[in-house]
Parts: structure tokens; C-alpha cells; sequence
């Protein structure tokens, strides 16, 4: 599989999301996902301490402990654990990755993520806690997710001429365009990120299961999400759209699914496509998706769901 440079690490251009693991997923099930990404070529793979309420970081450590110098293990911190755990202040940083790092069963992070932004902590304070981290050997790089163009270009003013800020993980796909017109996708050209696109496949809207007029098929993320949840994506306006993309992915006999995953790395922002899954036939799935597309499809492409 291709690989995507990422800071200084190179990641595949298809990632694996390890949200299910620990919580839809036991220890069985997850190991056969990630035995099935490593032989289709992943290396990327994407966890958060708070994923199976703790439990997937541990289920990651395990399944990927023999194969630890060939894999690049992302996680995440700040998000509310519990009513002490969270937030992006200094020492909570610095105890949250030593609590992920004993999860996962390693010396170290690939990658090391603010999970979503903390107003009430100056960046300066944070990053001032990654970069100890990362100078005492427990972090290769660090990255963020959920940032406004405005909190990425005060991140690394902030950094100075320590590490910055090498990934962006926020919401993007073709039903999904917000990166766009918020101008986050031009600014990982301006800040030298890598743009590491979630919900690429929109819930499951973009995997080709999901068809207008038709029941949710059983068991997908969509149909197990809260019906209040569910709304948005199941809105006239987005399933209109999802039609539109299965009758040109018809008429070019192309999947749906394939379409989603090539038209993401299509854009050189974007370092590598996240998507989790429950079975292996997902993963295998997902990273024969990534091909290339012609300029014609994906402006056709851009036409349909702008």
C-alpha cells in the first residue's frame, strides 16, 4: 500500500480507526480486524484513551505488541474520561499519556493527539507539556484534532522553533465538505500539516449499504446511533445526495465505497483516510478502495455534492 509522509513518520494512505474496539468489539473480533489490516498493508492505526472506555488502547497494545517497530499508533487525550480526567492543562497531559502509554504496552507514541481544543488552557501551556514528552522519548510527533484554522495558526506561533503540530484530524468526506469552505484544508498547505480526514465514509452513508427509501441494513454505525443522532444523516437533503453518487458511481461502474476513499487522497493534504471496521471483509475492503481517479471523475465528483 502506498505510503504518506506524516511529520517524519510515513503512514499508509489508508488508516485503521480503532474506535470499535473494546466497546462493539471484544479481544477476539479486534484481533481478526487488525491481522486483517496488517496483511492488506495498513499500518496506521488510530486509537483515543477514551475508545471503549479505556479498553481499546489495551486491546491495540495487545493485537499490535509483535509487530510494535512496523506500526505507527496513533492516540488521543482530553476528552472527558471521568470528572477529573480531562482537558489539556500540563500535568494532566503528561499523566494522560503515561496512562496510554501503560494501555498500549509501549515506550512510546507515533503519534500524540489533542483530541478536541481546551479554551480554558493557553496552547502555549500545552505544547509546552507535549514538547517535554516528546524530549524524554515518549512521543515521536503530536497532532490535533477538531481545530479552527484560527487555534492551528496560534498553535504554531506558539511552538516556535520547537515541534509543532505535524496532523489535523477533523470531519471531511464528500458529504462532509466543511474543511473546505472553513479553510483548514488550505491551511495544512500553509502550516506543513497532514490532513487526517474522520467519518470518510459519513456514518456508512458512503459505503453503498445505505440507499434512499430503503431500512437501514442491521448493524451498521447508522443504525445503531440514536435516532436523534440519526437525523442529520438521514435527512432528505443528504440521502437526495447519497443517490446521486450511487447512480454516477453506477453509470461508471465504480463502487461507492471506492469513489469515497480515492477522491479523499485525491487531495495532497490529506496524509492518510481513517475508517474503522468491525470485520475483516471491512478493512480488506476499505484498502482496495484507494486507487486513483481521473480529473474528470472528480470534478463530476465535486460537482454532485458541493
Amino acid at each position: 500500500m502506498e505510503r504518506r509522509a506524516l511529520g517524519s513518520l510515513q503512514v499508509s494512505a489508508v488508516g485503521l480507526g480503532c474506535n470499535n474496539f473494546g466497546g462493539r468489539l471484544d479481544e477476539s473480533a479486534t484481533r481478526a480486524v487488525i491481522d486483517a489490516a496488517l496483511d492488506v498493508g495498513v499500518n496506521f492505526f488510530d486509537t483515543a484513551d477514551i475508545y471503549g472506555q479505556e479498553q481499546s488502547e489495551v486491546l491495540v497494545g495487545r493485537c499490535l505488541k509483535e509487530k510494535r517497530s512496523e506500526v505507527v499508533i496513533a492516540t488521543k487525550f482530553g476528552m472527558p474520561l471521568d470528572d477529573q480526567r480531562f482537558g489539556a492543562k500540563p500535568e494532566y497531559v503528561k499523566s494522560a499519556c503515561a496512562a496510554s502509554l501503560r494501555r498500549l504496552d509501549t515506550d512510546y507514541l507515533d503519534l500524540y493527539q489533542l483530541h478536541y481544543p481546551d479554551e480554558t488552557v493557553p496552547i502555549e501551556e500545552t505544547l509546552g507539556a507535549l514538547h517535554e514528552l516528546i524530549e524524554a522519548g515518549y512521543v515521536r510527533e503530536i497532532g490535533c484534532s477538531n481545530l479552527s484554522v484560527e487555534q492551528l495558526r496560534a498553535a504554531k506561533k506558539a511552538a516556535g522553533v520547537k515541534p509543532a503540530f505535524v496532523s489535523v484530524q477533523n470531519q471531511y468526506s464528500l458529504l462532509a465538505r466543511e474543511p473546505e469552505a472553513d479553510g483548514v484544508l488550505g491551511a495544512c498547505a500553509e502550516l506543513g500539516l497532514g490532513f487526517l480526514p474522520f467519518y470518510p465514509l459519513a456514518n456508512g452513508l458512503l459505503t453503498g449499504k445505505v440507499r434512499p427509501g430503503e431500512p437501514l441494513p442491521e448493524g451498521t454505525r447508522l443504525a445503531n446511533m440514536p435516532v436523534e443522532r440519526q437525523a442529520h444523516w438521514r435527512s432528505e437533503e443528504m440521502l437526495t445526495r447519497v443517490g446521486r453518487l450511487l447512480d454516477y458511481a453506477k453509470s461508471i461502474d465504480t463502487p461507492l465505497l471506492t469513489l469515497a476513499f480515492s477522491w479523499l487522497l485525491s487531495h495532497p493534504e490529506v496524509s492518510s483516510v481513517i475508517a474503522g471496521a468491525t470485520k475483516p471483509e471491512q478493512i480488506r475492503a476499505n484498502a482496495a478502495a484507494a486507487t486513483t481517479l481521473g480529473a474528470e471523475v472528480r470534478t463530476r465528483l465535486d460537482a454532485l455534492t458541493n
